[in-house]
């Protein structure tokens, strides 16, 4: 899709979707009423809230096991952000008739997406790729599919493999953190921008739909680089984006750096500032599946406040009513 079409869908997406003006004590009600909200997205289409399940296929990634390097993405925890029940024995399927009876009779849901999370689940070859969607194929009730990856961990015959797994939505899941090459090799992501560019074009033309994953106060990044990253996804066929505040976490490659006082991260003033501005940016129809990043307890050494997600949230849901703020207001003009 060229950029003269985006515009066109996202003018269209603008005018199928207002974002009125809310007024109410509720943030997150104000909050999901201002951008183009997952929630909103699949309760829609679904007509039920559907709860992501996450799952862990124990995958690895070429940055941890010797191809690329082993020390990982510099902000990258040693468990791949995984929840670590494969290691403990539990199958795929396993996991998710535990999740989803847990969840389901939590939030009163037989709606399920399952998501594939830990670490790099399309590394390795095509056999294993095409094995681990059998598996999600088989899993009962699922409604649709996500594969957390890298773009160089997908070629042409593993998109096609995921295309042709039968389900009608697939989203994936690919990190790109910053458009910044400088940045990107300071980090050691092992891939370039234009890769990722690659990946999402081909992922679009097989119907994937692709989630890109960008972060907030990188090392040696100002907001400048994080708005430009956020006109480079404008400028490609993504259909969602996660927003992620950097944290340090325990045992990766940036926590020495910080504990030595070469980093410091922003603060939760700044980061929900800029990720506002990122929104007025951002084109109206891509779907935001996250706003910050959710580190457990025992993995974030700093900034604190990164450990109260609701109210990062929170915050940014009267930040935005208080400037009637909206998705996609500064597109056209980005």
């Amino acid at each position: 899709m060229n950029l003269a079409k985006m515009v066109g869908a996202s003018k269209a997406a603008s005018r199928l979707r207002v974002l009125p003006a809310i007024s109410s004590q509720n943030d997150a009600a104000v909050l999901s009423f201002r951008y183009n909200s997952l929630s909103v997205y699949l309760r829609s289409k679904y007509g039920v809230r559907v709860r992501k399940i996450p799952l862990d296929a124990g995958s690895t990634c070429p940055n941890r096991d010797g191809l690329l390097s082993r020390s990982g993405c510099m902000f990258c925890n040693p468990s791949g952000s995984g929840s670590g029940l494969f290691d403990r024995g539990l199958s795929l399927t396993e996991q998710w008739v535990t999740l989803t009876r847990r969840l389901g009779q939590k939030y009163k849901t037989d709606a399920f997406w399952a998501y594939l999370q830990s670490f790099s689940n399309t590394y390795g070859p095509l056999s294993r790729v095409r094995r681990l969607m059998g598996e999600l194929a088989d899993l009962p009730g699922v409604r649709l599919v996500g594969l957390g990856t890298r773009p160089d961990c997908l070629d042409e015959e593993k998109l096609r493999c995921i295309a042709d797994c039968g389900f009608a939505e697939v989203w994936l899941d690919i990190g790109l953190q910053s458009a910044n090459d400088r940045t990107l090799r300071h980090i050691n992501r092992g891939h370039d921008f234009a890769c990722f560019a690659r990946c999402v074009d081909r992922a679009h033309a097989w119907g994937l739909s692709v989630c890109a994953h960008v972060m907030h106060g990188l090392p040696g990044e100002s907001d400048v680089d994080f708005l430009e990253t956020i006109r480079q996804v404008n400028r490609l066929p993504v259909a969602g984006i996660k927003f992620h505040n950097l944290f340090v976490a325990a045992g990766s490659s940036l926590e020495p750096v910080w504990r030595s006082g070469g980093y410091v991260p922003p603060t939760k003033d700044a980061y929900v500032q800029s990720v506002i501005t990122g929104l007025q940016l951002l084109r109206p129809d891509i779907i935001v599946h996250r706003l910050n990043a959710d580190p457990q307890p025992h993995e974030l050494l700093a900034p604190l406040w990164a450990g109260d997600k609701r109210d990062v949230l929170d915050t940014l849901g009267r930040r935005m009513e208080a400037e009637d703020a909206r998705q996609g207001q500064g597109f056209l003009c980005s």
